[in-house]
C-alpha cells in the first residue's frame, strides 16, 4: 500500500463505520454474507468496504452484480461515489460515468459494475490491471443459483485471495440461499445479521416509520423490518407467530433412528419386529430428530404423511397428547417397509403411541404397521359401497372435507399455542404453505407440506387417544424348536437404516 493510501486510511475514524460490521472489515472468509431488514445499513457499509480494499490491497479488482445491469446505476454504484465524496476521496478515483468504471488512481484497482441479465457480456468483462479478486452480488434474492455458481466458478484460480460478498433482504424462506447457506452451515462463509436497529446513523424519522409496523403490520415488520425469513403470497398459518417462535426455538434437538431386532411369531407364522429390542441410536445423519423423550405413563400421537405419489418425502410427528407439544420429528426419504417399521419403533418408544397413517395413496405402511402387530392405530369410519354400512378402516384420509377441518385446526394451534412447536423444518414448512390463485392452501412452488400434513394429521387425531399411556402388549410365543434353524434368534438380524 502506497504511503498516500496509508494516510488515508488511518485518518478514517473509527466510528465511520456501524459497529455490527466492523468485524468485516478484515474478514478473508471465501463468502461474506450480510443479510437483514431494511435500513440496516449493510449495503452502505460494503461500498465502505470496498473503497478501503480498493486502496489498500496491492491487487484488487471488484465486479458487483445484480440481476438487472442498469439498477446498479442508482443503487452500488452510487453507494460507492457517495463513499468516495464523503470521505474526501475524488482525487484518488477516476470515475468513467458512462459505462460505469472505477480505477483507483494510486494502484490501478478497479471496479466494474455488471447484471446477470447479460451473461455473454460478464463473461468478457476484464481488468486493465491484474485478475478478478472481489464480487459483490447485491439483492443476491433476485439471482438464481445457477446464476450465482457461474459467478463463484468464474473467482477461482489464479494467485490472488478470492471473496464473495452476498447481499440480500430474506424475504422468501424457501430460497436457495436459505438452504444453501443457512440450513447448512457452510464453512468458510461469515453470515452477519442486521436491522435498522444497528444502523445508527439512520434518520430519525425513517427509524420511526419501521417501528411503526410492529403494531400495524407485525409480519411486515418481521419480514422487511427485521429481516426475517418470509414469504412471498398469502400465508396460510400466523407467519408472525411463526417467526417469533423460528427466533426462540430451541436446540437441534437429538439425531439418530431406530435400530431393532426380528422375532420369529409362531402365532401368525412369520417375522415380526421384536418390540422389547427397539432402541434409538444416535447418527448425525439420521432421519429422527428427538426433541423430548418419552415420560412414563405419557400418552402420545403420531401423525404420519406419506411419500404421495413419489415426489415428496415420508414425515412422521409425534406429540405429547396432554399438551400437543412435538417431542419428535421424522423426515425422509424412505422405502414404504422401512418407514411403516420406522414408525413401528417411534410407537412403541413413546408408550405405545397412537399412529395415524395417511391413507390417500398407499395402504401398505398401515398394513405393514398391523403385520408388525402394531394396531393401536387410528380408526375411520368408512361406508360400504354395496350394503353401505359404516365400517372401520386404518389410517387417515383427507379429503375435500377433513383436509380444511385438519388445516383449520393447525391454524389455530399456530396461532394461540406456538410454544408447542420445536422443530425448524416444520416452522420453516409453516412459512412457505400459502393460498394459490384458487385460494387452496398447498405448499409454495418448490416447497413441502409434507412436515405441515403429518402435524396437521397428529392433531387430527388427538381425540381419539386415552389420557393414558396404552400397555405394551403380551411378548409373543417362544420360538418353536422344530423353527429354530429356519429363523433368525432374537439378538441377530439387526436392521439399520
Amino acid at each position: 500500500m502506497s504511503r498516500a493510501a496509508r494516510s488515508l486510511l488511518l485518518a478514517l475514524p473509527q466510528r465511520a463505520f456501524n459497529e455490527k460490521y466492523r468485524p468485516l472489515l478484515r474478514c478473508r472468509s471465501r463468502y461474506v454474507i450480510c443479510y437483514g431488514g431494511a435500513g440496516s445499513g449493510k449495503s452502505y457499509f460494503l461500498a465502505q468496504r470496498y473503497v478501503l480494499r480498493l486502496l489498500e490491497r496491492p491487487m484488487c479488482n471488484v465486479l458487483v452484480v445484480r440481476q438487472v445491469q442498469r439498477t446498479n446505476r442508482d443503487s452500488t454504484f452510487a453507494l460507492l461515489r457517495q463513499v468516495i465524496r464523503r470521505w474526501k476521496l475524488g482525487d484518488y478515483f477516476r470515475v468513467a460515468e458512462g459505462d460505469m468504471r472505477m480505477v483507483c488512481t494510486l494502484n490501478g484497482n478497479s471496479v466494474i459494475f455488471a447484471g446477470m441479465d447479460d451473461a455473454e457480456k460478464l463473461k468478457s468483462v476484464t481488468f486493465p490491471r491484474g485478475e478478478l479478486t472481489d464480487i459483490w452480488v447485491e439483492e443476491a434474492s433476485q439471482v438464481s443459483e445457477r446464476d450465482f455458481n457461474q459467478l463463484d466458478i468464474r473467482l477461482r484460480g489464479g494467485h490472488s485471495e478470492k471473496q464473495i460478498c452476498i447481499s440480500f433482504n430474506p424475504i422468501s424462506a424457501n430460497h436457495w440461499l436459505k438452504r444453501r447457506f443457512f440450513d447448512r452451515r457452510c464453512p468458510n462463509a461469515t453470515v452477519v445479521h442486521s436491522t435498522y436497529r444497528d444502523n445508527r446513523f439512520l434518520d430519525a424519522d425513517y427509524c420511526a416509520l419501521l417501528e411503526s409496523y410492529r403494531t400495524t403490520d407485525p409480519y411486515y415488520y418481521d419480514v422487511y423490518c427485521l429481516g426475517q425469513w418470509g414469504v412471498y403470497g398469502r400465508t396460510v398459518f400466523d407467519a408472525h407467530a411463526v417467526n417469533r417462535r423460528l427466533a426462540a426455538a430451541p436446540s437441534d434437538g437429538t439425531r439418530g433412528r431406530f435400530v431393532f431386532d426380528w422375532r420369529y411369531d409362531a402365532e401368525c407364522g412369520e417375522k415380526r419386529p421384536d418390540a422389547d429390542s427397539v432402541r434409538f441410536v444416535e447418527d448425525s445423519a439420521g432421519e429422527i430428530v428427538i426433541y423430548r423423550a418419552p415420560e412414563p405413563g405419557v400418552p402420545y400421537v403420531i401423525g404420519a404423511d406419506t411419500a404421495g405419489e413419489g415426489s415428496d418425502f415420508f414425515a412422521a410427528q409425534v406429540l405429547d397428547h396432554r399438551t400437543g407439544a412435538q417431542a419428535a420429528v421424522l423426515h425422509s426419504a424412505y422405502d414404504e417397509d422401512v418407514f411403516a417399521h420406522q414408525i413401528f419403533c417411534l410407537g412403541v418408544y413413546y408408550n405405545r403411541a397412537l399412529v395415524g397413517i395417511e391413507a390417500n395413496f398407499s395402504t401398505y405402511p398401515i398394513r405393514e404397521l398391523a403385520r408388525c402387530g402394531y394396531t393401536h392405530q387410528y380408526v375411520r369410519e368408512v361406508e360400504d359401497a354395496f350394503t353401505h354400512r359404516m365400517t372401520q378402516s386404518y389410517g387417515v384420509r383427507t379429503t375435500a372435507v377433513t383436509r380444511p377441518v385438519m388445516l383449520a385446526n393447525l391454524v389455530r394451534v399456530v396461532r394461540d399455542e406456538p410454544d408447542t412447536l420445536c422443530d425448524r423444518g416444520t416452522l420453516n414448512e409453516l412459512l412457505t404453505f400459502v393460498r394459490n390463485e384458487k385460494g387452496r392452501a398447498e405448499a409454495q412452488a418448490n416447497a413441502h407440506d409434507d412436515l405441515v400434513m403429518a402435524l396437521a394429521i397428529a392433531h387430527y387425531i388427538r381425540p381419539q387417544q386415552t389420557d393414558a399411556a396404552v400397555p405394551p402388549p403380551k411378548p409373543p410365543p417362544a420360538l418353536p424348536p422344530e423353527l429354530a434353524d429356519d429363523a433368525p434368534a432374537a439378538g441377530n438380524g439387526v436392521m439399520n437404516w
